[in-house]
């Protein structure tokens, strides 16, 4: 089992910044790739960004020099830093976890409102 605890959402301008974390606990060694997603009311849950045990990341188009992915090993923890935040970038934001062994899993956290406006 993953335990997945996010914070830092809330209400923040437009051109504004957010930070997002996401704290993972359980039985973590087997976690291959963390990520965020995010789902707005009556939209598709998107990636957002993702990044990999080996380094790698990947970013949604709407989102790319924008936010930044980030990862701290030592505290089982990734990042979103948000950055010129726009209205469209309003919605919940839930951080994946996903495990390979014994078998592929997804593990979601609550999931954190970021609203974007003035």
């Amino acid at each position: 089992q993953v335990q997945l605890v996010e914070s830092g959402g809330g209400l923040v301008q437009p051109g504004g910044s957010l930070r997002l974390s996401c704290a993972a606990s359980g039985s973590i060694f087997n976690i291959n790739s963390m990520g965020w997603y995010r789902q707005a009311p009556g939209k598709q849950r998107e990636l957002v960004a993702r990044i990999f045990s080996g380094g790698s990341t990947n970013y949604a188009d709407s989102v790319k020099g924008r936010f930044t992915i980030s990862r701290d090993n030592a505290k089982n923890t990734v990042y979103l830093q948000m950055n010129s935040l726009k209205p469209e970038d309003t919605a919940v934001y839930y951080c994946n976890a996903q495990v390979v062994f014994p078998s592929i899993t997804n593990y979601w956290g609550q999931g954190t409102q970021v609203t974007v406006s003035s």
